[in-house]
C-alpha cells in the first residue's frame, strides 16, 4: 500500500486541472484496499472473537457489556443457518445469536458474510461513507429481502425493530467493533461445519447462562478447549462479552504458533448516537457513578473488594490490545524477544522492540502522525471556507443532520446509497458510497464537504472511535481526490453561502 502523507494545500490552477484525472485514478484506486487486513492468506484461515461496543440501549446502559460473536475467515453462509467452506474470494463471515432474532423459527444463531455484517453491503466498495438511522434501515430491508425469503416472512419480523437480525446487518453503522483471531486448520473447520450443520439450532437465549459470550465460548471452545473462559469473580457469577476475548487474548499470547493479532472496525460517522467501550462487571462499577452512589449507600463493605479485584484482575482494554498484537507476524516477533530475553541478547531484544513498535505505528499511527494531519486538515478546510464549499469549520460537525434531514435516500441494487437534495429549487444528488462518490451525476462539492466531515470526525476521536491509519490513509486519498474533484466547480455552485444561513435554519436546529 502506498503512503499517502498530508500534502500542503495550494489553490486550484491550470496545472491541477491537467493532472485532475491521473490524479484522481490513482487516490481512487488506494481506496480497494480497505479490507486487506481481512483477506486470509492462503497459507492460514483464522476463527475469532468479536467485541462489540455498548450500545445506549436498554440493559446495555447499566452494564455496558457490548457483545460477542466469532469471525470465520474460511466459513461462509450457505443460508443464515446453514454453513459451508468459502470460495477464494470471500473474505468470511460472521456467526451470532441474540435475545431473539424475530424470525419465522426460533433460531439460536444466524451467520452473515462479513461485509454484510461490518458494512450492510455485499462488496465492501460499495460501502457506506456515514451512518444513519435511515440508511441502516434501507440496508436492513435490502438485506431481509435478498437474504431471508423463507428465514423472515412473518409480519412481525419484517416491520418489528425488536427482530435482531437487524443486528446483523451493518453493525458499524452503531458501534465500533475489536475482532481477536488466531489461526485454524482447514481440517478444524470442516469438522466445524460438520458438528454446527447437524446440531439442532434451537434459541435457548437466557441472558444469564444461554447470552452472546456463552455461545462465543462455545464456539470457540470447538476449535480449542478451554480457550476462552468464564471471569465469574470480576462479572458477578455471569459470562460477559469482556471475560471471553480476555481469556482468547490469554490463549492467544500462551501459543504464539497461533498467531494472535487484533482487528479494528470504527463506527462509522452520522447520526447515530456514539457506541462506548465494554465493560466487565466490577469495571462498571468503578467507573460508573449512577452505579458507585448506590454501591457507598448499600454495600460499602463489599466496595474495596470489588474495586481491588478489577485494578488486579479484571483490566482488560481492547485498544491496547490492538497496539500490542497489530498482525500475525506480531506473535513470531514476541516469540523471538523473549528468546533474545531468555539469551540475555540486549541488542538483539532492542532491535526486535524497535521492530514491534514499527508495526504497532504503522496501524494506530504516532501522536506526531496524527499532529501533523490535524494540521494538514486545519489548511484544507481554510482552503474549503475560502473556495465556499463549507461555510465555516462548525458545519463539518452538522453536516451529517443537515443531509439526514434534507435529502431523499434512494439504494441501488447493488447497495450503493443515492442522495437527492433540493436547495434553492436547484436539485443535486450526491453519492453516499465509496464506489459512488465520484460516479457520473454525483455533485463534486457536496462529495468534497462530506470526506472533509469525515476526515474531521475520525482525527476528533478517542483512539477506540477512531479508524486504523491504513484507513484514515484511505479516507486522507478519498478526500484529496475530492477537492481535486471539486476545483472545476465555479463559486456560484457552492454548497451554503456564509451569507445565506436560512438554509440550514429550514430544517431546524442541530443539538
Amino acid at each position: 500500500m502506498p503512503k499517502l502523507t498530508p500534502k500542503r494545500v495550494y489553490s486550484a490552477s491550470t496545472r491541477d486541472l491537467a493532472r485532475r484525472d491521473a490524479t484522481l485514478g490513482r487516490l481512487v484506486a488506494v481506496l480497494v484496499l480497505l479490507l486487506v487486513c481481512l483477506a486470509a492468506s492462503p497459507a492460514y484461515a483464522d476463527v475469532g472473537v468479536l467485541l462489540n461496543e455498548s450500545l445506549d440501549t436498554s440493559v446495555a446502559r447499566i452494564t455496558g457489556s457490548g457483545h460477542s460473536a466469532v469471525y470465520f475467515s474460511r466459513i461462509c453462509p450457505e443460508s443464515p443457518v446453514k454453513l459451508r467452506l468459502c470460495r477464494p474470494d470471500e473474505p468470511g463471515s460472521v456467526m451470532s445469536n441474540y435475545t431473539t432474532l424475530g424470525e419465522d423459527q426460533p433460531f439460536e444463531w444466524n451467520i452473515v458474510p462479513l461485509s454484510i455484517y461490518l458494512y450492510g453491503v455485499e462488496d465492501p466498495q460499495n460501502r457506506p461513507l456515514f451512518g444513519s438511522q435511515k440508511i441502516k434501515h434501507a440496508l436492513e430491508e435490502r438485506y431481509r429481502t435478498n437474504f431471508l425469503a423463507g428465514y423472515c416472512d412473518s409480519s412481525a419480523c419484517r416491520t418489528s425493530n425488536k427482530a435482531e437480525w437487524r443486528e446483523m446487518v451493518g453493525a458499524t453503522l452503531e458501534r465500533s467493533i475489536y475482532i481477536f483471531v488466531v489461526e485454524t486448520s482447514v481440517e478444524q473447520d470442516r469438522a466445524f461445519i460438520a458438528e454446527f450443520n447437524a446440531r439442532l439450532n434451537q434459541n435457548h437465549f437466557n441472558g444469564v447462562t444461554q447470552n452472546c459470550a456463552t455461545f462465543s465460548r462455545r464456539v470457540i471452545n470447538t476449535y480449542y478447549p478451554h480457550a476462552t473462559r468464564a471471569d465469574y469473580l470480576n462479572d458477578f457469577g455471569l459470562i460477559t462479552p469482556k471475560a471471553i476475548a480476555r481469556s482468547f487474548t490469554r490463549f492467544g499470547e500462551r501459543h504464539p504458533e497461533a498467531h494472535l493479532r487484533v482487528l479494528h472496525f470504527a463506527q462509522l460517522p452520522g447520526t447515530i448516537k456514539r457506541s462506548t467501550e465494554c465493560r466487565n462487571g466490577t469495571e462498571q462499577l468503578y467507573h460508573s457513578k449512577k452505579l458507585l452512589v448506590p454501591m457507598i449507600l448499600f454495600a460499602n463493605h463489599e466496595l474495596p473488594f470489588m474495586a481491588a479485584s478489577y485494578l488486579l484482575t479484571g483490566r482488560f482494554n481492547a485498544e491496547h490490545e490492538l497496539e500490542k498484537h497489530p498482525t500475525a507476524e506480531a506473535s513470531d516477533i514476541k516469540l523471538e524477544i523473549r528468546e533474545a530475553k531468555a539469551e540475555n541478547d540486549v541488542s538483539r531484544e532492542a532491535e526486535l522492540e524497535a521492530v514491534a513498535n514499527e508495526e504497532s505505528a504503522q496501524l494506530v499511527g504516532t501522536a506526531q502522525e496524527w499532529k501533523q494531519y490535524r494540521e494538514a486538515f486545519g489548511s484544507l478546510t481554510d482552503d474549503a471556507i475560502s473556495r465556499e464549499i463549507i461555510p465555516n469549520y462548525d458545519f463539518l460537525g452538522r453536516l451529517y443532520k443537515y443531509l439526514d434531514r434534507a435529502g431523499t435516500l434512494s439504494v441501488d441494487p447493488n447497495g450503493t446509497l443515492w442522495l437527492d437534495l433540493s436547495q434553492g429549487g436547484k436539485p443535486s444528488k450526491i453519492g453516499l458510497s465509496a464506489s459512488n462518490i465520484f460516479a457520473s451525476g454525483s455533485d463534486s462539492q457536496w462529495a468534497y464537504a462530506l470526506t472533509l466531515a469525515r476526515a474531521d470526525h475520525y482525527m476528533r476521536s478517542p483512539k477506540h472511535s477512531r479508524e486504523i491509519m491504513p484507513e484514515f490513509k484511505n479516507d486522507w486519498a478519498l478526500m484529496e481526490a475530492a477537492r481535486i474533484n471539486s476545483s472545476t466547480s465555479t463559486a456560484n455552485n457552492t454548497l451554503l453561502p456564509r451569507n445565506t444561513p436560512a438554509t440550514l435554519a429550514s430544517f431546524g436546529p442541530f443539538q
